[in-house]
Formats: structure tokens, C-alpha cells, sequence
């Protein structure tokens, strides 16, 4: 892009206004009646040549012939409508068709009348109305013309006691308004030109315009719709914009550039101004100053925008021909590359905060950190949303810097205290401008947020497309008017994992796993397996390069640690044995509650005490459960009875020395308490360990364990 902008004295003439016109009004009326058929037929296109004269049904425009205008002689221009009486000259003609009243409208038709014929109005003659009745003469006028040369619309400007006043004069429709959609100023000089500067407002297109710098602006300025204006005429063409410096300016150049990113340009930046110019300095100010502006464009810094309608697309013989250098990590190795997401998950109070303090800290002293080694001190904003003013300063303040790299962390780490907002469209530029405080953009390298769910702003995290629009509409575009080529760290929280899940893919623990994985550049989870203790495995997934190992971290003296290898196959077997232990656990919890519904007299199969006791008595779900009394089936600790339960497959469940109600009631002749009489609960078929058939049991009073008789 930059070569594109070396030499603006070879840019291509430019278009430039023609001197206005000035006509009287009779002249005004002689350049009409020359011209009067076209006129006619532009005014009132159903009508008709007949006899010599122009016919119509009225001024509105229907089929008919009430309405006559003359073509020639004396009374050419002269028309009369014999419905209603009304008549007048070609001017009134042209008021009556456009509902302005002669005698209030006049100076409306004579300015439409102008427009449409491409010449400059003139102060009307002593005695008239002025201009415009409200503003008073117009102190400029601008023209836009289409490639081609013909007008579009005009826009003039006003000097009013409270100020500039801008009014737009749209050609084809004759009316006092801009046209939809807005056209681009200086369109032909774009038309024969390679690179344009976008600017706000006529007066600094033209200015650059007079250097022979292509130069446009979008009717209005900086407060132009930008969803309004045709912004076509750019296509192809290499465009820079040069903001006015101040506020306005800064939205102006952001929502245009969102506007440009999906038209097909070949290359968007914008000039980055000066700081030590004044407020609302512009291209007339900088011209106006003596400012050598072609070597200030050619030489300016700015921050270049990558098209996003571009698709990219490469032949493999260019791929394999490119032997440019890669750029480099952010952090290494391909941890964090530039325009990266990476998304940091962990189940709550795993340590995701702490642990990201210190990881931001390291990198922003410019020191490796469990392994992952930044490229420079890196400048870090940290958006987090979970921890007040005195509580995160207590943090800080225990964590032990280095203090030989102290004053780095204190300079290029800037944390928000706790904030309640969610990043919506107004939290997203609440956030860009809270980074410009701090950070010239262009040096900043990371944006990161955390948590994600107490800023997130759409429907539900595990709705993968309102997480996949939230990463597009907030995170990032937040990064695209910052900086497109920072990094992003998200730290947000995963779903419980299981064992299984651990062993299998703990990514998809993620909430919303389906739109961060397909989004993210690299995925990093923080898990702890035991509870009980502090060791925790951290695991990387890469898009951007080899895979990492998994690693085993702890906090130690105040610092984060990679651990031994050993320490692995401490946890494994601590967390083997804690699986034992919930096993045995759920075991006798089964039986027991056998044992102990059988006395009220409640006697299930293996489906109704799922559903009975799903997610009770810390059992789990249907399909845990279920799997449970499968388990204790084939060893023998759970057999069943078919005598009352034909119909099914298994019959009712029963344990070793289970009794059920008879139905009958005992006295106790001492105390006068009343008991039910019990009886024990013989099973009549048993599971066979092999093959899972339901079998008869052949003594019911001998309870045998399989797991036994075969040791």
C-alpha cells in the first residue's frame, strides 16, 4: 500500500467546479423555453403533442388534455388548465407541479429550475424574495457530478448568525434534499485515479483536489450516514483517510472503514495526525499552514486495515514460491499470533484469574512464562469483570514480582477494576476508548477479557450462533478498531469434565465449544483433577502451529510452577483412587436403598428406580444409574424376582437379606406397638456374568456371588 502513495504529483487532473452561471429571470425563462418540449415532458412525462400544443390531464401529471401549454409564438411557455382556471408562465408552470406556491415558493422554483439546468442562481432582482428566506444567500456551492460528468446534486453552504448551515439539492427528484443514496464527491477525478484520500467535507477535498491529490468526501462529513451513501465509485481503488483531529473525526474514519472493509477496495488505512495539533485540524488547515502534504501522505504513519470482502485466494506454486519470514508470535511457540484469539477455560475456582494475572504480568515484563515466551515486553489492556478496585489491588500486591522488571508490568499492564456491563455496541466502543487513554493502538498487542460470560451479550453460551455472532459483531470488532493485529485472550468457563471427557477431548468441555473452536486460534483449558489438591494440568490446542504437551502447574511460594513428571502419576493414581472410592460409594447407596424400600413395601425394576431416584442420593442420571445396577447385577449383588412380574424382562430387584411387608400386623403385648409382619424377598432369576442372560437361580436361600465362585 505504501508504494501506492510515493509521488501525489502524478496523479491525474482532476475535475474541478466550472464557474457559476449567474442568469436573470428572463434569461432563465428563454434558456426553458428553448429547450421547453424537454422541459415539459420532464415535468409532466404522460403528456402530449397535439394540434401545436402541449396537453395533459392536469399538473399532477394524469392522461387527459384539460391542461394546454403553448410551444411557440407570443404566448410561448403559457399555460391554462380549464378544470380549474389556474394558469401562468413556465416558472409557475414548474411550482404548480412540485406544490410550491408561487408567491411564497419563488425563490424554491427559481433554485430548482437552476439546478435542473446545471447553472448557478443569481440574487433575485430588488423587490423578491431572497434566496432562501430563512438562511439568506448561500456562501459556497458544491457540485457532484457522477464519473460521467453529469450532475447529481448540489450542496450549499450558509453563513448564519448561529452558524455554517449545509443544504443539499437533489437533481433528478428537484427537491431540497440529499439523494438516495448519496453520491461520493469528485467522482470523475475517481474515476482516472489509483489512490483517493477520504477527507470531511467539500472544502478540504477541494483543497487537495487544487495540489492534484484525488480527494473525496461523503456529502455532509463526518456526519454522514455512512449506510446511506454510494460508496462504490471506490472499488478497486487504494483509499486513505484523513480524519479531522478530534472525536467526530475518529467515529467518522471507524464507521467508514467498517463500511470500505466489504466493498472490494484494494487497500483501506487511515493517516494517523500529529498529536500536537489543535482540535478539529484539518486538510484545509494543514494546506492553509503550508504543510508540504504530498510528502506528509507519503510519509505519515498510519494504521492499515485489511479488506475483509478480499477472499484470499493463492495458487500453491506462489505458496510454495513465497520464502518471506514468518511474522512473529506474539507469544511463542504460536501460543498467541498476531490477530490470534485465544480462549483460556477452567471450571470456577480453578484459578483462571490468578493464574492470568500472573501469565499478563510476565508477558508484559517481557518474561517466559510456564513455556510461553512473549516477543518483547508486551502492552497488554486486561478488560476484567469480576474483581472490585481493593480486592484486585490486594492481588497485585501479593503476587511476587521480579522487581528488576517491576517498572515494565507497571507501565504496560492497564486493568479495569470490576465493571457491570455487557460488551454490546456501546460497551465495545466504552472499551476502545478507555484503550486510546492508554495506548497508542498502534503499539498495543493484547486486549484480554475476563470473564467472558459477565460481559457477553447474547442469548445463551451454548447457543453456538449467537456465540458465533458475539466473536464477529464485539470481540472482533473491538479488535478491528483497535488494532487488527493484536491478540485477543478470552478466559471462560468449561461445563464439569468427566473422566471420559478428559481422555477423549476436554475442549468440548468449553460453553459454547461448537462456535470458540471453530473461531479460536488456539485453545488453552486449566483443569484441576483432584479437588483436594492443588496441582492442576494445563492443555493447549493449536490451529496455528505443532501441538504442545500437556503440563502439569501448581502455584508455589507465590509463583507458578511447572511440575515434575511424577507429579502426573501422583494424581492419576489420587484420581483413580477417588473413582474407586465414588464407585463403591454409589454401590452400597443402590443397595441400601433396596434394602431399605423393600421394608416399606415399594419394590422396583431396574427402569422405575432410575426414574425414582435419578439425580437423588448424589446417584447421577437415569443412564448412570442404569449403568450402576447393570454393574452390581453381573457381580451378584443385585438379583431379582419374576413371581409377581411376568410381563417383565427382569422383574423386581432384591439384595441379600431383604424382607418385604406380608400385609399383616403384630401387637407387642408390653408396650402396645404395632408392627408389620415381614418376610424375606428370595430372588428367582440372576444376570450371568458372561453374556447377560436372565437365568433362574437354583437354590433362591443360598446367595452366591459369581465374582466368588469362580476365585
Amino acid at each position: 500500500m505504501t508504494g501506492a502513495w510515493n509521488d501525489f504529483n502524478d496523479a491525474p487532473d482532476q475535475t474541478r467546479p466550472k464557474p457559476e452561471e449567474r442568469l436573470t429571470l428572463d434569461d432563465l425563462k428563454e434558456r426553458l423555453h428553448g429547450r421547453l418540449r424537454e422541459v415539459l415532458f420532464h415535468l409532466l412525462p404522460n403528456g402530449k403533442i397535439r394540434n401545436g400544443k402541449f396537453v395533459v390531464g392536469d399538473v399532477h401529471g394524469n392522461k387527459g388534455d384539460s391542461l394546454s401549454v403553448e410551444l411557440s409564438g407570443a404566448k410561448i411557455g403559457m399555460w391554462h388548465d380549464f378544470a380549474t382556471g389556474d394558469g401562468g408562465d413556465i416558472l409557475s408552470l414548474w411550482g404548480a407541479v412540485h406544490g410550491l406556491d408561487v408567491r411564497h415558493r419563488f425563490p424554491d422554483i427559481v433554485s430548482a429550475v437552476h439546478e435542473w439546468l446545471g447553472t448557478a442562481a443569481r440574487p433575485l432582482p430588488k423587490g423578491k424574495a431572497e434566496e432562501s428566506e430563512d438562511l439568506g444567500p448561500h456562501s459556497a456551492k458544491w457540485d457532484y457530478l457522477n464519473a460521467q460528468g453529469d450532475l447529481i446534486a448540489c450542496v450549499y453552504r450558509y453563513d448564519t448568525p448561529s452558524g455554517k448551515e449545509f443544504r443539499p439539492w437533489d437533481v433528478k427528484a428537484r427537491k431540497r434534499r440529499a439523494p438516495e443514496p448519496r453520491p461520493l464527491y469528485n467522482q470523475p477525478g475517481i474515476a482516472s485515479a489509483n489512490s483517493v484520500v477520504l477527507v470531511e467535507g467539500e472544502k478540504c477535498a477541494d483543497a487537495m483536489i487544487a495540489l492534484g491529490i484525488c480527494a473525496t468526501t461523503a456529502m455532509n462529513g463526518a456526519n454522514a450516514p455512512v449506510d446511506k451513501t454510494d460508496w462504490s465509485p471506490l472499488y478497486g481503488k487504494h483509499v486513505m483517510i484523513w480524519p479531522d483531529h478530534d472525536e467526530a473525526g475518529k467515529h467518522y474514519a471507524d464507521a467508514v472503514v467498517g463500511k470500505l472493509r466489504t466493498l472490494g477496495v484494494a487497500s483501506i488505512s487511515i493517516l494517523i495526525l500529529p498529536e500536537d495539533k489543535p482540535e478539529g485540524w484539518d486538510v484545509a488547515d494543514a494546506v492553509r499552514d503550508g504543510m508540504d502534504v504530498p510528502a506528509f501522505l507519503a510519509s505519515a504513519p498510519r494504521m492499515t486495515i485489511p479488506p475483509a470482502s478480499a477472499l484470499p485466494a493463492f495458487s500453491v506454486g506462489h505458496l510454495l514460491d513465497d520464502g518471506s519470514p514468518m511474522p512473529d508470535d506474539i507469544i511463542a511457540p504460536r501460543v498467541l499470533t498476531p490477530g490470534g484469539l485465544l480462549v483460556l477455560g477452567g471450571a470456577p475456582k480453578v484459578g483462571k484469574t490468578d493464574f492470568l494475572l500472573c501469565w499478563l504480568a510476565h508477558m508484559a515484563a517481557g518474561l517466559p512464562f510456564l513455556g510461553m515466551c512473549p516477543a518483547k515486553p508486551l502492552k497488554i489492556f486486561f478488560f476484567q469483570a469480576e474483581i472490585g478496585y481493593h480486592y484486585l489491588r490486594e492481588r497485585l500486591q501479593q503476587i511476587n514480582f521480579d522487581p528488576r522488571f517491576l517498572p515494565l508490568v507497571r507501565q504496560n499492564l492497564i486493568i479495569t477494576p470490576q465493571v457491570r456491563m455487557l460488551l454490546d455496541e456501546k460497551g465495545v466502543e466504552m472499551v476502545r476508548e478507555a484503550i486510546l487513554r492508554h495506548f497508542d493502538p498502534r503499539l498495543l498487542d493484547i486486549i484480554a477479557i475476563d470473564p467472558l460470560r459477565n460481559v457477553y451479550d447474547g442469548e445463551g453460551e451454548n447457543d453456538n450462533t449467537a456465540m458465533l455472532t458475539f466473536l464477529q459483531d464485539r470481540v472482533e470488532r473491538l479488535r478491528f478498531l483497535v488494532n487488527p493485529d493484536l491478540g485477543i485472550i478470552l478466559a471462560h468457563h468449561t461445563k464439569k469434565i468427566s473422566k471420559k471427557m478428559l481422555e477423549d477431548d476436554p475442549f468440548q468441555g468449553l460453553s459454547g465449544a461448537g462456535s470458540l473452536r471453530s473461531f479460536y486460534s488456539t485453545g488453552m483449558i486449566l483443569f484441576r483433577p483432584d479437588e483436594q489438591q492443588s496441582l492442576r494440568q494445563l492443555m493447549f490446542e493449536l490451529r496455528n502451529g505443532e501441538g504442545i504437551p500437556h503440563r502439569w502447574v501448581d502455584k508455589v511460594g507465590g509463583r507458578w510452577r511447572e511440575m515434575e513428571q511424577h507429579s502426573e502419576r501422583l494424581v492419576n493414581k489420587d484420581y483413580g483412587q477417588r473413582l474407586d472410592n465414588e464407585r463403591r460409594r454409589r454401590h452400597d447407596v443402590i443397595l441400601q436403598l433396596l434394602f431399605d424400600e423393600g421394608r416399606r413395601g415399594a419394590l422396583y425394576t431396574p427402569s422405575q428406580f432410575c426414574q425414582a431416584f435419578e439425580n437423588k442420593a448424589g446417584l447421577g442420571g437415569n443412564h448412570s444409574i442404569r449403568d450402576r445396577i447393570d454393574v452390581l447385577a453381573t457381580k451378584g449383588y443385585v438379583k431379582f424376582n419374576k413371581d409377581n412380574a411376568a410381563k417383565s424382562k427382569y422383574g423386581v430387584m432384591c439384595v441379600e437379606g431383604m424382607e418385604v411387608p406380608t400385609g399383616e400386623e403384630t401387637v407387642d403385648p408390653d408396650t402396645g406397638e404395632i408392627s408389620n409382619d415381614m418376610r424375606p424377598l428370595l430372588p428367582t432369576h440372576f444376570k450371568q456374568p458372561g453374556n447377560g442372560a436372565i437365568l433362574p437361580v437354583e437354590n433362591p436361600s443360598v446367595w452366591v456371588y459369581p465374582e466368588e465362585e469362580a476365585a
